[in-house]
């Protein structure tokens, strides 16, 4: 998500930090901002919008000389993208200046510390709250080599969440520390200097000899001293070492070919972001914004899931949960279509919209005409400040970070996830799930990230069985239940890409037409129900084996541990047992893996395929 930058030697700082930030500007940010130590005081300057605000900032009112600095591209959580919430943030007495990636999830309480104790702040964002306490603890940590990074271990020993934290000190004018906790951080080592960064890009114009930081330790960057890596407990530890051996432009991609297949590897960490901070000190599910009393969500009588594309299919998943769960009628509708059919809407109607941009045209106009019928509207949506959002009565932000690659995969699957955490909460403010059946459930979605992390590790028989796809000129997907969406999901991602025609259906529907388009080696891709849903589960192996016998290839995605699709499959594809209603998650990610090696076989632009666009902002 955000981008951070630290520098340490004999080169000017803010050259290499903003050359760092540049290098960055492909994870999407909102605002910008950088800090200097010179003349034994923080220099900042930080800018709402593209990094040429900053630099224009600047231009007009440069900061002094200086060789050692931090800079960051934020990408909003906390507080709307202003200049005020960007980072650097600075403590009370201006002598602290933190940048941060990642959600402090207990901000809320240590805020309240801090504001107990006289401190006044400057921003909405939980980053400051890091500012302040770094530099109350630094005033009580004994003077001497370390001081700065023993008051970080401190501080970090009483963070919740995931951050990865970078920060200087003007009483240390050689020192930088950073910590981080499921957030990513790399040490830059080069001739007599030395780099923090986000991520290799930040520095690969600058050495190649990169520091590797476990979870749960704080590095500390001296002038003269070195790397020094810590426990948040103080225990030495030894930073993994390595070279990097790619270029500038497969830095930013992380090492792989495209952007989406990086993307596609970083759905467990947008999971798990996702569900950070989603309850509160008493167990209970919490939205980001709300603007609707309790009594407005009970007095909820029916549920209109409204989006586009990808969207669209997470709001079709979302049907089964939600009703399942709150016992609400949901209807779903693509947003395009939706306020010319003249829907029937009033007070009592909740409007869920789905966007990952937040500026999705057609479904800023269905929100718009849903507001104008009186009926309330809650967002899901992955930028922070962005119009949707803004013009809802509920706000959830997915937390996935920028998506280069136009067609989406970690926004889908945290759009669906994003989409249960509404089903829970409206279930728990309606008092139709107790606090132990609510728990359970959270509890389920907290494994998510590690089950995705699983799929994700067995992946390389999907792609051969993609290179082997490659002049395939049509392909059918089936499922059932939450599948069938899956299915539809799987056939959009291979026209996105491959630029294949291909369908999903109901398997229930095969009989009813699309079967006859199935002959000798056309490929049908199968989404099988976990076997806990059985009269499904045996219905779906019914249809395995009628395309089978008009001669398809039948690709079968199947939990652990199902025999019963091995006879009439010639590919299996296993994915972890998980929850029926929480099984879109896993089944998804081989179809993504698939679509993206078809196309990347076919010799096709992945990340940018052609007369499509990330955000559609016309209708």
């Amino acid at each position: 998500m955000c981008g951070i930058v630290g520098y340490v030697g004999p080169q000017s700082a803010l050259g290499v930090v903003l050359e760092g930030l540049r290098r960055l500007e492909y994870r999407g940010y909102d605002s910008a901002g950088v800090a200097v130590l010179a003349d034994g005081g923080q220099s900042t300057a930080k800018k709402a919008g593209k990094l040429a605000n900053l630099e224009k900032v600047l231009a007009d009112s440069p900061l002094p000389e200086s060789t050692i600095g931090i800079g960051h591209t934020r990408w909003a959580t906390h507080g709307g993208p202003t200049d005020r919430n960007a980072h650097p943030h600075l403590s009370a007495d201006g002598r602290v200046a933190v940048i941060h990636n990642g959600i402090i999830e207990n901000f809320a309480t240590l805020r309240a510390e801090c504001e107990a104790a006289g401190v006044e702040f400057a921003s909405e964002t939980d980053t400051e709250v890091a500012a302040h306490l770094l530099a109350a603890t630094y005033q009580g940590t004994p003077e001497g080599p370390g001081r700065l990074a023993e008051a970080m271990r401190t501080v970090s020993r009483r963070l919740e969440g995931a951050f990865t934290l970078v920060a200087s000190h003007a009483d240390e004018p050689d020192t930088l520390v950073a910590s981080r906790r499921n957030s990513p951080l790399v040490v830059g080592v080069g001739d007599g200097e030395y780099f923090l960064g986000s991520d290799v890009a930040a520095f690969i114009a600058h050495t190649r000899e990169a520091r590797e930081l476990g979870q749960d330790q704080v590095v500390e960057i001296h002038r003269q001293r070195g790397v020094t890596v810590t426990t948040f407990d103080g225990a030495p530890a030894e930073p993994k070492a390595y070279t990097v051996d790619w270029d500038a432009a497969a830095a930013e991609k992380g090492g792989f070919d495209w952007f989406m297949l990086k993307e596609i590897a970083e759905q467990p960490r947008a999971i798990a972001d996702t569900l950070l901070g989603r309850t509160d000190g008493q167990g209970k599910l919490v939205l980001d914004e709300v603007r609707l009393t309790d009594q407005d969500l009970r007095d909820v009588d029916k549920i209109f899931v409204v989006a586009c594309g990808t969207a669209y299919h997470a709001g079709l998943i979302a049907k089964y949960a939600i009703e399942h769960w709150t016992r609400i009628p949901v209807e779903v509708e693509v947003a395009s279509e939706f306020r010319y059919r003249d829907p029937v809407l009033d007070r009592s109607t909740l409007v869920v919209v789905i966007s990952q941009s937040g500026e999705t045209m057609d479904t800023l106009m269905a929100l718009r005409h849903a507001k104008d019928q009186k009926a309330r509207v809650l967002a899901i949506c992955n930028a922070n400040g962005s119009t949707i959002p803004r013009e809802s009565d509920a706000v959830l932000y997915t937390h996935a970070g920028p998506e280069v690659a136009v067609a989406s995969t970690k926004g889908f699957l945290t759009q669906l996830v994003a989409c249960y955490l509404v089903g829970l909460f409206l279930a728990q403010i309606r008092g139709i799930k107790y606090e132990d059946e609510v728990a359970a459930v959270v509890a389920e979605l907290h494994r998510l990230p590690e089950a995705v992390a699983q799929v994700l590790e067995q992946m390389e028989p999907v792609r051969e069985l993609g290179r082997s796809m490659a002049e395939a000129d049509r392909m059918l997907f089936l499922g059932r239940h939450v599948s069938f969406p899956v299915a539809l999901e799987g056939a959009l991602k291979l026209k996105e890409l491959a630029y294949i025609h291909a369908e999903g259906f109901a398997a229930g529907e095969l009989k009813h037409g699309p079967i006859a388009v199935v002959d000798e080696g056309t490929p049908v891709v199968v989404v099988v129900p976990p076997r806990a849903r059985d009269l499904l589960h045996g219905k779906v192996v019914s249809n395995i084996q009628e395309v089978r016998a008009r001669g398809a290839r039948t690709i079968v995605i199947a939990e652990e541990g199902d025999e019963d699709v091995v006879p009439y499959a010639d590919h299996v594809i296993r994915v972890p047992r998980t929850p029926t209603l929480l099984a879109p998650v896993v089944t998804t990610v081989p179809l993504q893996v698939l679509a993206c090696e078809i196309a990347d076989s076919r010799g096709f632009d992945v990340d940018q395929p052609r007369n499509l666009a990330k955000s559609v902002t016309v209708e």
